[in-house]
Parts: structure tokens; sequence; C-alpha cells
């Protein structure tokens, strides 16, 4: 999980402070030096993690303490602050011509992902209500049209190409002229990458930025190779100009440095981060949330808006009505337990919400794959009949023996089910009867 080294190390260093009534320069010099060597093992830049730590340091000194916060819940508020400040203060949006289509070139090094975020990018364009087609300007790497044309096809979207015999920046100019006379409205050109930066990559993107005048430059770099992943920005962005940073591979990265290091080194904002291999993984970049999940704060915005991705609404509204009503059934449970699988890993969703940091995560799960239990659980109620689902009243021994059989579990464990769902049946009535009298919806729908 990203950053997770460095939030359990700054969770030990704040909760040394919050014991505190009173902050001395010497108990912020002693936290400032745990910090600074958090930062450092997250692979933070040397000269970024100096700075940082002096801003923090003057701003936590002699500083008169707001009405609610003690004097360490105050240091926290100032480094999350400046930690926002360090990836950028606000969420930087794409941009959009004023005459389509609207041209992005993505380019980066071999391997970064660059292909397979293209796909994803221009997929969640779609989403809303765009156009996108696909360039293939790689001529050079094996296979890299055809894994254009897979990702293309993944996610239901046009791919143009003229083979590995056409030069880019020609391919580019026709797949433009292609685009205006077919209405696409926006243009995602995936650029050929190399294992470094060289002399001949950059003057073929030049060319390409020459030959279509992007509206965006967007680069995509690898969180997982530290330090080089900046000074590839760096370099990139010297040469060519970059308008954004996609970084992917962020959820591989327990350290997470780059991610606070090369906006601060290329002045250039991150506008998305890959945190898995789906879609919806490809997560647009909002420095505030991302210092939440640093600070163990959560990040329940982000948790939001993956619900709503994936948990369709209406499904939602007739698992609510059944709830209230108080027929929810197995049948509904497998429903929601699915759509919450959409979402991704448990331990993933359990990280946004405000505590379950790092440690307090694995203690909150207790060693428990809640991803196998959940499988475990949805074997038992497929290997069920729609009737056990609907009426799990009548499932005697024998049927719980097929059930188990069918499943590869113990009857145990069906039993243990049952009584789960028993209780969560109990717990579902008492809210409901809470609720009477009171408009809006149950707790887990707002």
């Amino acid at each position: 999980m990203a950053f997770e080294n460095l939030s359990a190390k700054l969770q030990d260093v704040f909760k040394q402070l919050r014991g505190k009534g009173v902050l001395t320069e010497d108990d912020v010099k002693v936290a400032m030096r745990e910090v600074k060597i958090a930062l450092l093992e997250a692979d933070v830049n040397f000269k970024i993690v100096k700075e940082f730590i002096k801003k923090v340091t003057e701003r936590s000194v002699g500083v008169e303490v707001l009405e609610g916060l003690n004097p360490g819940q105050q240091v926290i508020k100032i480094v999350n602050e400046e930690l926002v400040e360090l990836m950028g203060s606000t969420q930087s949006r794409l941009t959009f011509s004023n005459r389509p289509p609207t041209v992005y070139m993505m380019v980066g090094l071999q391997g970064a992902g660059k292909t397979t975020s293209t796909g994803k990018l221009a997929g969640q364009l779609r989403k809303q209500g765009k156009n996108p087609m696909l360039v293939a300007c790689d001529v050079y790497r094996p296979a890299a049209i055809k894994q254009l044309q897979v990702v293309g096809k993944t996610y239901n979207l046009p791919v143009f190409e003229m083979g590995t015999g056409v030069n880019p920046v020609e391919i580019s100019e026709k797949a433009l002229e292609y685009a205006k006379e077919h209405h696409h409205d926006v243009l995602l050109i995936d650029t050929a990458g190399r294992l470094h930066v060289n002399e001949e990559l950059m003057q073929e993107l030049k060319d390409i930025k020459t030959a279509v005048r992007p509206q965006e430059i967007l680069l995509v770099v690898d969180a997982m190779t530290g330090q080089d992943a900046v000074t590839v920005a760096a370099s990139f962005d010297s040469q060519l100009g970059v308008d954004g940073i996609i970084m992917t591979k962020l959820d591989g990265d327990a350290r997470g440095g780059a991610a606070l290091s090369v906006r601060h080194v290329t002045n250039k904002p991150i506008k998305y981060i890959g945190m898995g291999e789906k879609m919806e993984d490809l997560e647009p970049f909002y420095p505030d949330r991302m210092a939440s999940r640093i600070l163990g704060m959560g990040d329940v915005l982000s948790l939001i808006d993956k619900v709503q991705d994936t948990i369709d609404e209406k499904e939602a509204m007739e698992l609510q009505k059944k709830m209230r009503s108080n027929d929810f059934t197995l049948e509904d449970f497998l429903v929601q337990m699915q759509q919450i699988k959409k979402m991704g890993p448990l331990g993933d969703l359990l990280g946004m919400m405000p505590g379950m940091n790092g440690l307090n995560l694995e203690k909150a799960m207790q060693g428990v794959d809640a991803n196998k239990e959940m499988a475990k659980t949805e074997a038992i109620i497929l290997s069920m009949t729609k009737k056990e689902r609907q009426n799990p009243s009548i499932l005697n021994g024998p049927r719980k023996k097929r059930i188990a059989n069918g499943s590869g579990r113990s009857i145990a464990e069906v039993n243990r089910l049952l009584k789960q769902f028993e209780e969560m049946k109990k717990m579902m009535k008492q809210m409901n009867n809470m609720q009477k009298g009171k408009k809006g919806k149950l707790p887990f729908f707002r």
C-alpha cells in the first residue's frame, strides 16, 4: 500500500507528541528529527526533506494553539498543511481545447505503464461524455501496436494505426485529420518510449509536438523507481515541456517518496495516480486527500467517489428499501458483497477510513484475509438454491450438508454464516426502529 511505511512511522512520532500538555522547542526538534528520518527512508529527495523540516519547525515552535487542539494536534495540522503544499496544494485537472479535437500526447520511458494508462484515461473520458480515439505511434517496440489494440478492445475504444513502417510524425498528423473527419473530440497519442532518456527519442517527441500541437503533454512515470522517476520527470520537462504527470504503480510502492518529490522538483502537477489494474484505479490526484492518507486521517472523499463510480444507485436504493422493510435476503447480501468486491481490495478501502492506517489496519483485520473470507462466503451462498437464499429458515441438516459439499466448506462454516446473517438482520431492524419518524437514508447510503 502506498506510503504504508511513512504513515506508520509518522503515527509513532505523533503519538509521542499527543501526550504532552505543552511542547517545548526540544520536543519539536526531537519530533522533527524522527520525521526527517521517516521522509528520507520513504525516498523523498534530501533537499526537499531539509526544506520541509525547516518550515514545519519554524511554524511549530512557539505556535499559538488553536481552540480545540492540543499542541501535538497542532503540529500534525502544520505537517498536514505543509504536505499538501509540497504536493501541489490543489487538484490539477485536464484542460480541453476550445476547438476539438483535444490532443493529449502521452510520453515516458518503457515499462512505466504508458500504454495501459493511455487506455484507462481514454476510458474515463468516454464515461464523461467524450468521444476519444487512441493513436499508435510506437512503431519500434515489438507488439506495441498490438498491445494498444488490446487495451482499446478492453475499454471499447477505437485505435488509429498505420503499421510499423511509417514515421510516427506522419501517423500523428493523419490521426488528427481522421479525428476531425469522424468527430472524435479527444485524441490520445501513445508515443514510443526508451529504456532511458536519449537524444533520438526526444527529437522524435519534439517533432510530434510541433506537428499536432497537443493541448497537454502528459508524462507517465513509475513510482516504484523512486528518485529515478523524479530525475526522468525533470529531464523530460526540460527538453520537451511537460504539462502534467501520471504516476503509476503507486499501490506497489510502500515508500511513496517519488510522489512527494516530483511536484516540487519539476513544478509540474501530478494529475493522476495509478492504484491498481482496473480503469477506475487510475485516480485523479488530490494533494489534500493524499496528505490525509499519509497522516492516517483517512480519505473519505475518495472512498465516496469510488462508491459512486462502482455501486449501482438503483440497486442500492432497492437494497435500502429491503433493509427498511426487513426483507433483506441472502441473495441481496450476495449482490451487496459483489458490489463491494468491484471497488477493490478491502484493505485498500479500509485504509481510506480515518484511523485505519498501517498498524491499526493490521489490528483491525486481526490477521484475517478479508478478500478470502468474502470469497468463502460467496461460495457458500452460490451453493444454495434461489429458494434457500430467499428463505434461510428452510435450511435443515441435509441441505446444509449439500451446501457445504458444494462450496468446499464445512457445515460449521455454513452455520456461522447463517448466524452472522441473522445477527446482521437484527441490527438492521434496530437501525430501522431508530430511523422511524426521521427523514433521510440509512447511514450506509448517506
